[in-house]
Parts: C-alpha cells; sequence; structure tokens
C-alpha cells in the first residue's frame, strides 16, 4: 500500500513538472509590455461601457483570441457570449477601473485551432476587486503571438473569472 502511494505521488510530481508547469514565472505589473496593458484595458473598457452584452460581444471579438473564437478568428465560438462573457460583463462593477493588477504569471503555450491557433507567451493577469469584502482578485489571460501568419497583435483568450 506505500509504495502504491509513493508511486502515485512520484508519477504526479513528475507530470506536473514535465508537463509546463516548472516554465511559470511570477512577474512584476511594472514588467508588463504596453501591448499587453493596451489589450487588458480595452477588454476592461468594453466590459464597463457596452451598453449591453450584444454590443460587448460585438467590441470584444476584436481582441479575442484561441478558443474564444472559431476557426477564422472572426466570430465568437457559441459558448462564449452566453456564459464567460456574460459573467464578467455582469460582474465588471465589482472590479477597480483602471484595474489594479495583484499578481502576474507567464509562462509560454498555445490556444485555438486551425488558423485561429495562436501560440506564444501568455501574460495572466488578476485585477482587483473595489473591496475586499467582494472577494478574491480574477484573472484574465492574454496572449502575445509569436511567428503567426496573420495574428500580430496580443489577444484575450482567458475569461469569466470576475
Amino acid at each position: 500500500m506505500k509504495k502504491t502511494a509513493f508511486l502515485i505521488l512520484a508519477l504526479f510530481l513528475f507530470s506536473f513538472n514535465t508537463f509546463g508547469y516548472k516554465n511559470q514565472k511570477e512577474e512584476k505589473a511594472e514588467d508588463i509590455p504596453e501591448n499587453v496593458m493596451k489589450v487588458l484595458n480595452q477588454y476592461i473598457e468594453i466590459l464597463s461601457k457596452s451598453e449591453s452584452l450584444d454590443e460587448c460581444a460585438q467590441k470584444f471579438v476584436k481582441i479575442a483570441g484561441g478558443l474564444l473564437v472559431n476557426e477564422s478568428g472572426k466570430k465568437l465560438r457559441e459558448d462564449v457570449k452566453p456564459y464567460s462573457l456574460k459573467k464578467d460583463y455582469s460582474n465588471i462593477q465589482f472590479y477597480k477601473i483602471p484595474p489594479e493588477i495583484t499578481r502576474v504569471l507567464t509562462y509560454d503555450s498555445y490556444d485555438g485551432y486551425g488558423e485561429s491557433m495562436i501560440q506564444g507567451r501568455i501574460y495572466k493577469i488578476w485585477i482587483d476587486k473595489k473591496t475586499e469584502d467582494s472577494g478574491m482578485p480574477a484573472p484574465i489571460s492574454i496572449l502575445v503571438p509569436k511567428n503567426h501568419k496573420f495574428i500580430k497583435d496580443p489577444k484575450v483568450i482567458g475569461i469569466g473569472s470576475l
């Protein structure tokens, strides 16, 4: 029994280190590239100033990427607007504007499929709430593409946690 538990633990630790988690790095908020901050601020502005969820979705598709968009990258996937985007759109009122960054985690990875699949550096950026009793900060993930044929600007790839 002890050998089995040890083997399972060893396998878990090996797989945790082997499959990309060891390349994650904590960064300072001031070290976030300007183009990533621009996209983060655009997303917050879209959420906070859109009159409706439909307007929000129409504006958001321009800065969305990876699995949030269809293969052509021109339309949000069917499940993004009614779930992830709706959650962020409804809850942006509880967050500081302009956003106050509490944590930044970076790592190299990819997101998406087909022509809209992008590979590069991901910035997982946690933004703070207006008050502590409102809950914990929430992350927004932005990917900076590397060597993509037509996607050159950073894209928001992870939402729905606000």
